[in-house]
């Protein structure tokens, strides 16, 4: 059961405004058990419909993958292209007849039936910042901004959502497993909607998440000590609090205590309590194990799940940014094939498994595609898939005006495709969607109605939260 949100105004929280105010209340946070007043107000994410049953309300997992991915060489080949542009990988069938896909993806094709590739998207920004700005926020500049001027649809569903009032459930709404934030934010919303952010390799045997479920009677007793914010300010002048912070600041404490504290955040951020079967199926590697704790969090409540897959796993320049000058292209997509087949395919077939597919929605997508026609460059470095420095190389260069994502569950209709591109890939020529429409289509997930709602700015402007776009009907079940 969706909660949608009607046309309205939704009016940015006063505690975000000036600089000066929120650089003095870091001041008096950073006692909190070494918190810092960003990490705390995180935080906030907590709030959400006390009413709502965790299994009907709706969630987003989103995998990023960083620099776009060549849709040539894995959900649309184009084995007619000719050798300028073709690559190297043959062909395999699907569970879906008449859909193949390269042979990089062996896992995927066996539960296509599982999901359905849009093979037809499209945006107009070919740089890295504007091209991720048009896909998560609707940004429609075509210029690379060195910080995002409209929010992302993540903060904006944490914002939305946390307008209810709040549950009975202690961990956030929005949690970044290795997120992508380098060109996304909160923007005019503030750092209060930014996501409670897990850095690190999960699937390593030290891995840790600071100030999650602290144990011990001593432990807690000290965080307690630490806590008394509100006695620690209690001598500043009250005209200072004109716009009610303090008590914000009061509810933000409260939440950052229940995290603190909760054995049940523990437990949900636990990867061992995972059977060994399910952690070899994701991959014990990085990219395996966000995705399955991206699964464990939609399951225990979290609304907003996103990770990014990037790092060592993606070759010597940690992305899918596969340039000639970075990456001999072919063989940086063997180099990740696997390990980003196993990941994902085993996400969605446990989305399904475990009856999480009709609130649940999966998005794998980058923020382009890449080139169709090869290019030849010199190597700038050796490393994982590229040659010495000076090495001639393939690679394929960014390219907005095609390329493919893939979406699961949601209770979408599955198995298949939607859209085409020409018979090089070069352009979307069928059922062309944009980034808007994109957008449009998450939040009709999420029971947003994004036609509809806007978010005053910094300057007190209703900005519509998209402007433009409709949900993809093709993924849409009828009834």
């Amino acid at each position: 059961m969706n909660h949608p949100f009607t046309a309205s105004t939704c009016h940015g929280p006063a505690l975000f405004g000036p600089a000066g105010r929120r650089g003095f209340m870091r001041l008096g946070l950073a006692g909190f058990a070494s918190l810092t007043l960003p990490q705390v107000l995180r935080l906030k994410s907590l709030a959400a419909a006390p009413d709502a049953d965790q299994r009907e309300r709706t969630a987003v997992i989103l995998v990023w993958k960083p620099g776009g991915c060549s849709h040539i060489d894995t959900y649309d080949p184009k084995p007619e292209s000719g050798s300028e542009y073709r690559g190297p990988f043959g062909l395999i069938d699907t569970a879906i007849p008449g859909m193949q896909f390269t042979e990089l993806l062996p896992l995927q094709a066996q539960i296509a039936d599982r999901f359905t590739v849009l093979r037809s998207m499209r945006q107009t920004a070919a740089g890295h910042p504007a091209g991720s700005m048009q896909m998560l926020s609707g940004d429609p500049d075509t210029r690379d901004k060195p910080r995002p001027k409209y929010p992302d649809w993540m903060s904006i569903t944490s914002y939305l959502r946390g307008q209810q009032q709040p549950r009975n459930n202690p961990l956030p709404s929005y949690i970044g497993i290795n997120p992508p934030t380098e060109y996304n934010g909160p923007a005019y919303l503030g750092d209060a909607w930014s996501p409670f952010t897990v850095s690190g390799d999960p699937s390593q045997p030290n891995f840790t998440i600071p100030n999650i479920g602290v144990s011990g009677e001593g432990e807690v007793s000290r965080i307690d000590r630490r806590s008394t914010l509100r006695q620690r300010l209690d001598n500043l002048d009250r005209t200072f609090d004109r716009l009610g912070e303090l008590n914000a600041l009061d509810q933000f404490e409260q939440q950052a205590m229940t995290l603190l504290t909760s054995e049940q955040t523990k437990l949900a951020f636990d990867l061992e309590q995972e059977d060994a079967a399910t952690r070899d199926r994701y991959g014990r590697n990085s990219w395996g194990q966000q995705l399955l704790m991206a699964r464990r969090l939609v399951e225990a409540g979290v609304d907003v799940v996103t990770t990014s897959l990037r790092g060592p796993l993606c070759g010597r320049v940690n992305n899918w940014d596969d340039h000639a000058v970075n990456h001999h292209v072919f063989e940086a997509l063997q180099f990740r094939a696997h390990v980003y087949d196993q990941a994902v395919s085993a996400l969605i077939e446990d989305i399904y498994q475990r009856g999480l597919h009709q609130r649940v929605l999966v998005v794998v997508t980058g923020e382009f595609g890449r080139t169709p026609k090869i290019s030849h460059a010199a190597s700038t470095g050796a490393g994982n898939a590229s040659a010495p420095a000076g090495t001639q190389q393939p690679g394929r260069d960014h390219w907005p005006r095609a390329f493919s994502n893939i979406w699961a569950g949601g209770n979408i209709r599955t198995g298949g495709f939607i859209g085409a591109t020409d018979r090089r890939g070069e352009d979307s020529i069928e059922r062309i969607c944009s980034a808007e429409d994109f957008l449009a289509t998450i939040y009709h997930h999420l029971g947003i109605d994004s036609a509809n709602t806007v978010i005053e700015d910094f300057n007190g402007r209703p900005t519509p939260i998209v402007n433009g776009g409709r949900p993809i009907r093709e993924l849409m079940r009828q009834g």
